[in-house]
Order: structure tokens, then sequence, then C-alpha cells
């Protein structure tokens, strides 16, 4: 059973669904278990309906909010568990013969609960979308490195030195009593993880998100446009995050890296995701806010409508949104950061920027749109997606994992 606060929002969700996918068209009974619930599928379980599933949530909140000394600035970048719900009653958990946790932060799951879940003497492997179950309450740790030796006083929670020193302890006790075989999504993560004074002595290996390449594939970039209303005159740079004001994802970054190229003649810009009007108007090019859009083959035409993907993000793990358009043959520019360098081979499917520096990412905009042999860098983004990222693939990883984990709870293996 796969266990994730959200069925389909954010890219845990994303990557969460498409493996419960893959397992299940490799002849894998997985079904996964949300808090949200967001559409009717029977392999989806949604929480049993109460009113303590918001409450959890939103005491969460408060508790950081009071410790913050009532500031907004980090309330989404701390999580303590200090409240969620007990899933070990429900019926498909105890049908479950592992119990597969994703991100099972802002209410779904608490520290007890996770406690609960161990000494049900179920195996359990939990994939690390971002560096938390390694830390004591941050998802960024943005070159902190507390989380090596003891979190104590956080950066995140100035007026509080104690708060972050006391999750530390308690997931220091769950993790003493019971055996967890954490899978990271990318190398780096994996590396990260593995110098957590946390997870010392527990089982740790890496194995990238899922895609569904029949559905992530090239098709005719006219077409898509004009399917969108696109223009089929410019270069397209897309630029995509789930909230496009997100500090994190680099916006600023791309807005100056624009301004550096404001010479170059017929380019424009298209965002995709929430608040995207806020921004379109810092951009020098003409630019094409969607918004946010659910409907998956709408999104497969917006990356084949784009001539090169950007995703000046400051902190990531192995982003969905490059895979998706690297799927899509579209060569893909981030900075080297956390996972990113694995997906993007350097002037092989993409360009790999200098960290913070808008001007080399406006060098490999340069470079990819007017100066790259374009066809030969999209066949390699491609190929790198389907040796790499494919459902098969990875499924077979994560069944050996699974084989692993039950070995080893049941014979100590």
């Amino acid at each position: 059973m796969i266990v994730n606060t959200s069925e389909r929002t954010g890219g845990a969700a994303v990557a969460a669904n498409r493996l419960m996918k893959a397992l299940n068209n490799h002849g894998v009974k997985a079904k996964m278990l949300v808090r949200d619930k967001e559409s009717d599928s029977l392999t989806v379980v949604g929480l049993p309906k109460s009113p303590l599933l918001h409450w959890h949530f939103l005491w969460e909140r408060l508790v950081i909010f009071v410790r913050s000394r009532f500031s907004r600035r980090h309330l989404f970048e701390i999580d303590l568990a200090n409240t969620g719900s007990d899933i070990t009653g429900l019926p498909e958990f105890k049908e479950a013969d592992v119990i597969h946790l994703h991100w099972i932060n802002q209410g779904m799951l608490s520290l007890t609960g996770i406690q609960k879940i161990l000494k049900s003497g179920k195996p359990v492997v939990w994939t690390m979308h971002d560096i938390w179950p390694a830390t004591a309450i941050c998802h960024l740790t943005l070159g902190c490195r507390s989380f090596t030796s003891a979190c104590k006083s956080c950066r995140l929670l100035p007026g509080d030195c104690k708060l972050a020193q006391r999750v530390w302890r308690k997931k220091q006790r769950l993790l003493e009593d019971g055996n967890i075989y954490f899978v990271a999504c990318s190398h780096w993560l994996e590396q990260e993880a593995k110098s957590s004074a946390l997870l010392k002595g527990h089982k740790m290996t890496s194995i990238p998100n899922p895609i569904d390449t029949h559905i992530y594939n090239r098709c005719n970039k006219q077409e898509a446009r004009q399917r969108l209303g696109l223009p089929v005159d410019k270069k397209l740079i897309l630029f995509v995050s789930q909230r496009v004001t997100n500090r994190n994802k680099g916006m600023t970054y791309l807005i100056e890296a624009c301004r550096l190229l404001e010479e170059t003649p017929q380019l424009g810009v298209v965002i995709l995701g929430g608040h995207a009007e806020e921004v379109a108007d810092q951009l020098p090019f003409e630019t094409f806010p969607l918004g946010y859009v659910s409907d998956e083959h709408r999104i497969v035409d917006i990356y084949n409508a784009a001539d090169v993907f950007v995703l000046p993000s400051l902190s990531e793990n192995l982003p969905n949104t490059i895979m998706e358009a690297m799927a899509c043959g579209v060569p893909c520019i981030g900075f080297r950061v956390g996972g990113i360098p694995e997906e993007i081979d350097h002037k092989q499917n993409g360009y790999v920027a200098d960290y913070r520096s808008a001007e080399d990412l406006a060098r490999g905009i340069r470079w990819i749109l007017t100066e790259a042999d374009y066809e030969s860098l999209s066949q390699h983004a491609v190929q790198k997606v389907v040796q790499n990222y494919s459902q098969q693939s990875v499924a077979l990883k994560y069944l050996d994992i699974y084989q692993q984990a039950m070995a080893f709870k049941h014979y100590g293996l």
C-alpha cells in the first residue's frame, strides 16, 4: 500500500501515483491511501471522512505560526508531524504486505502514527521526495548541515531554540524502534540522507521516479501550438511550477536571464502553474501565462509546444517536470544542484548552468536555441527517459526492494 498526503497535487503525489500504476501494470496489486482524494479511481483510497482531517493540518500550522512569532515566512517549509491520522486500523492497511510511505506531511501522518505502523510488524519502505525524513523539521536544508550531527536550533525558527531539538529526539526514538528501507529519488538525495545522523545504519538506496512514456512523448510542435493558441513563429521558453511565485523555483533567475537575452529576436515565454499572471509582466518578451492545468493531455501539448524547458530551482531532488519535458523531446536547462545533473547530461540533452547564475542560464538558452544541434539534443533527451525512467525499469527496481524488505522483516536477512 502506497501512502501519500495527496493523490495528484505536488511532485510526490504525481510520482507516487505513477508508481502505483507501474506496479499494477506489472502484476502487483497496488493501492494508494491518501488524505486528499481527487479522482474516482478504485485503486486510490481516501482516509475516512472526518472533521479531524482538516484539524490535523490546521493544528500543525498553528503551532508553527506561534513558534515563528506569528510570521508566515517559513510556514510551509517546516513540518512537525505532531498530529495526523492512525491508518493501522484500516482494512487496506491490514491487507497490505508492504507499507510504502511517500510524502506524508501536513497532517497526514504524525510521528506517533508512523511509530504505530512500525510496531504493526509490516515491512516499511519510505521513498524520500525531500530531506525531511533525515532532518528534524525542514524539507530543504539549503546549505545547513546540522542534520549530519543533530538538529538543535533551526534557522527557520529563530525565535525557538528547542522545538527542532525535541522533534529530532522523537524521530530518533521512532527509528530505533523499527527498521525502514529508505529509497531516495536521486543519487544526490541518497548521499545527503546517508550523511544524516538520524538515518545512520538504516538500509538505503536510490530509485528514480517513473514516467509513462506512452503518454509523455513527442508530437508535432506546430500542431501542439495551434491547439493551445500559441504563436508558431516564435522560439518558446517554458517554465513550469505548481506555484510560480515559489522563490525556490527560481523564477527571478529566469526573468534576469531573459533580460540578458532581450535583444534576441522572436523569443516568447510560456508559464504553466498557479499565479503565473503575477510574474508575466516582469519578463521582457511576450509571455503566455497558462495558469494551473490538470488535464494531462493538454500538459503534454504544452511541453511539445516549447523549444526549451528552463527550471532554475535553488533546490531539487529529481524533478518530474524535467523528466516530462525530456520525454517530449524538449532540451532542458537547470542549475547544477540536487538531482538535476543526474537528469540533464550537459550539452548532450540539455544544459546544466552554474548555480544561481542568470548569466549562465542565458548562455544555455542561447546555446540550445541558436548554436546546438537541436534534433540531436531532442533525440538524446527521449533516449535518456526511456532508458532510465520508464515504468517497467522503475517497477522492477521497487519489486526487488519490496522483496528485500519482506525478507529482512521476516527472516532478519
